[in-house]
């Protein structure tokens, strides 16, 4: 099956919520109660029962959940050398509550050796059988980039690197070896997890990156380091990439439509697919999917993570009759909006509320695709 790519018509984004076994162990290894390699059995069992209801679901992609992380996005740039974390005292501010991920910065030029997420991939990589391949979800450039020149982390990049040009090029360069490690391990499905537009179309973002910051050069930069890490990637891999609005705990960080960088995002950023939140009115009209250039796939995330309330057929139906106006329905696909656990917290939803969304997904996807 590794000869085959995402997106599949009922898809998913990757995370699962943790069972309750993974985060008594995580909690008990910050303790210093068990050891890298106890912890490890617990994260390899929890994944191989995973992919089995992966499978069980009927699908076509598997993920490890992202169970070896502690958010969908920080782990990995904890792997590179120059990347520095510790507990934060504030968090992120989400909509109703803070979301308390590790403060990260830069502490010397960005470099990568032996990435960890590789390893990760080959134990997915081995449970793959005829049926199913396995997809490596790994945060956007843009996010990296993003995560150096907030307003809190500048002025330490400032030490690092003069100019946001030379960050981009040693961000590019440090995914471009990532990604030929992952080739070689025998991943051809990548997926770039990127909150960056999501966040710049949100009233008032366009602070966050500084003052006299501009909407424009913003997207331009943002757009020039995801396609510089793509560039001279391998024919037969895909890189996709999912574009949300934040999600933690059922919480939310921005909202905003996709109109204002629809044109970057959709019409010249390298990947192949989107797969993109639409599950409320916070992501606006389908619209801005006429900006959707080439031959490029569309996933339609018009199923919440955030809630055990599954949605009406008929409307999902609608909504995706509503999308092929601005995209052929044979360039569609469906998965919910994004994640069921970006972080360990995960989603309030339980175990078996959660595939019960996945199972909504394939039911409609089979009845309008079939």
């Amino acid at each position: 099956m590794s000869n085959l790519h995402i997106p599949f018509r009922y898809d998913v984004v990757g995370s699962f919520l943790r069972p309750a076994k993974l985060k008594e162990a995580r909690a008990n290894f910050e303790q210093g109660k068990i050891t890298a390699d106890e912890l490890k059995a617990v994260e390899d069992k929890a994944i191989i029962d995973l992919v089995e209801k992966q499978k069980k679901a009927g699908l076509k992609v598997i993920t490890d959940g992202e169970f070896r992380r502690a958010t969908w996005h920080l782990d990995f740039m904890w792997g590179f050398n120059g990347v520095e974390h510790k507990k934060t005292e504030k968090g992120v501010q989400f909509h109703g509550e803070p979301a308390l991920i590790d403060d990260t910065w830069l502490s010397d030029k960005i470099t990568v050796d032996n990435h960890p997420f590789v390893e990760h991939y080959k134990f997915v990589k081995a449970l793959e059988d005829e049926n199913t391949v396995a997809k490596q979800t790994i945060p956007a450039p843009a996010q990296f980039f993003q995560q150096m020149i907030i307003p809190a982390n500048l002025e330490t990049t400032r030490k690092f690197y003069q100019t946001d040009e030379e960050l981009i090029e040693d961000i590019a360069k440090g995914y471009r070896k990532v990604i030929k490690d992952l080739y070689d391990a025998g991943c051809r499905n990548v997926q770039f997890d990127d909150c960056t537009w999501g966040v710049l179309v949100a009233e008032g973002s366009v602070a966050r990156y500084g003052e006299g910051a501009d909407f424009k050069e913003i997207s331009e930069k943002l757009l020039k380091v995801n396609n510089l890490a793509i560039e001279g990637k391998p024919e037969d891999m895909v890189i996709a990439t999912h574009v949300c609005r934040g999600n933690y705990h059922s919480a939310y960080f921005s909202s905003g439509a996709y109109d204002p960088v629809a044109e970057p995002l959709f019409g010249r950023e390298n990947v192949s697919a989107y797969y993109l939140e639409f599950d409320d009115e916070r992501s606006g009209s389908f619209e801005p999917l006429k900006y959707v250039s080439g031959d490029k796939k569309v996933v339609l995330g018009l199923i919440t993570s955030k809630s055990p309330k599954l949605e009406d057929k008929k409307v999902v139906i609608d909504r995706i009759k509503e999308a092929s106006k601005y995209v052929p329905l044979d360039r569609l696909y469906l998965s919910p909006q994004c994640g069921f656990a970006s972080c360990e917290i995960g989603n309030k939803l339980t175990e078996e509320e959660q595939w019960a969304k996945i199972a909504l997904v394939k039911e409609i996807a089979e009845e309008v695709w079939g």
